[in-house]
């Protein structure tokens, strides 16, 4: 087998984490390539676009809430780089987001969060049910309670990778349209990729970034091979007619019967609904079930919703880690680093990863922000069996 291509920086997969790590590396001055069967595919397809670190904190994600708010800081002048060096909109929106309770439990719930943003030192502000009505007049009869979120914005994901591969080629990094079949380790060192098709790519170093795929590629060692697993989401898309126009001004999400739903409008009139979250291994079937639930629950938090038409149901595969935070930076195979795991934040997540791994490529070292994120913080915690 001969090796037909060598590149100081072969990134497996691209996505729009993979996406984002090549652009900044070949912006070092590295030559750089992707391989991956459909660039700027995968879970950005399915996702909703919630720029959202305040209202999507989590207990016990107060480590992650760090990194997610350096992100989102981060994210305007990602932004206006990024459209200025391809032209492209990206549909980023600084529309701020409405999380609003349905019943006295999800008012609790939701006055927990509150205290628990105030505590970690983030803005929101409490409003009663009438307030929020009147700032969003679509919204339900019964609706309690909710935390306007100002900071919290949101972009177009299928907007963002497009614009990441057309970022990408003008910045010379090299597309291989095919998959990763193996790493190949050369004297304890990664030094490339064989294609499926037999190909054999050479590199000075490699960057894991295949998703949900990460934990399955073949050649990488069980120790250092990550723990990421696949978790399935379902999302709607509907339309807006222009007579019901503006439907909703900002993301309005809540938590109905313990299931979170969230309504992401875009200036372009589409409404993304989402999102169920199943642990079903590789299983990407959209079914009656999960569409009904989130139109159901959609529809007592917005009961206009159901006069829309519906354009599409997808279902995807978020990367899900242990800890639900990314694996970042090198790994204890020489040449390899990861960039995957990133769970319910790649989207948010993906200015702070471009410029971790980037420095990661040029130094060998992660950056301050990134050091609670080493992919070597699960170290023999591989899932070496995958659901089929």
């Amino acid at each position: 087998m001969s090796r037909t291509r060598t590149s100081d920086v072969l990134v497996i997969g691209g996505g729009i984490i993979g996406l984002v790590t090549a652009w900044r590396a070949a912006g070092r001055g590295f030559t750089t390539a992707v391989v991956d069967p459909e660039p700027g595919g995968g879970a950005a397809q399915v996702a909703a676009g919630m720029l959202a670190a305040v209202t999507e904190l989590h207990y016990g994600e107060q480590t992650l809430l760090g990194l997610n708010l350096e992100s989102a800081r981060r994210y305007p002048d990602f932004a206006a780089e990024l459209t200025e060096f391809t032209g492209h909109d990206l549909g980023y929106r600084r529309c701020g987001t409405l999380a609003v309770a349905l019943d006295a439990d999800d008012r609790a719930h939701l006055r927990d969060l509150h205290a628990l943003q105030r505590r970690s030192g983030l803005d929101s502000e409490w409003l009663s049910g009438r307030e929020c009505r009147r700032l969003e007049p679509m919204l339900a009869p019964g609706v309690r309670g909710g935390l306007r979120v100002d900071g919290d914005h949101q972009i177009d994901p299928r907007r963002l990778a497009g614009a990441l591969v057309a970022a990408c080629e003008r910045a010379g990094v090299v597309f291989h349209r095919t998959w990763a079949e193996r790493l190949d380790v050369v004297r304890d060192r990664a030094a490339g990729v064989t294609t499926t098709d037999g190909t054999g790519l050479g590199a000075g170093q490699v960057v894991l970034a295949a998703g949900s795929l990460s934990g399955r590629l073949a050649g990488v060692p069980d120790d250092v091979l990550p723990p990421v697993r696949p978790v399935k989401g379902q999302v709607l898309r509907l339309t807006v007619p222009q007579r019901y126009a503006p439907f909703l001004s900002r993301t309005v999400r809540a938590v109905v019967r313990g299931s979170q739903v969230y309504l992401v409008p875009r200036q372009s009139g589409e409404l993304v609904v989402g999102a169920t979250s199943e642990e079903l291994g590789w299983d990407t079937t959209v079914t009656a079930g999960g569409v009904y639930e989130l139109l159901r629950d959609a529809h007592e938090l917005v009961p206009g919703i159901t006069e829309l038409p519906l354009t599409e149901a997808r279902a995807g595969l978020r990367p899900g880690s242990p800890d639900n935070a990314p694996l970042l930076g090198p790994t204890e195979l020489d040449g390899l680093s990861l960039a995957t795991g990133h769970y319910r934040n790649g989207v948010l997540l993906t200015p702070v990863t471009g410029d971790v791994m980037a420095q990661v490529l040029a130094t060998g070292e992660l950056p301050e922000e990134a050091r609670a994120f080493t992919s070597r913080r699960f170290a023999g915690a591989a899932l070496t069996e995958q659901p089929a």
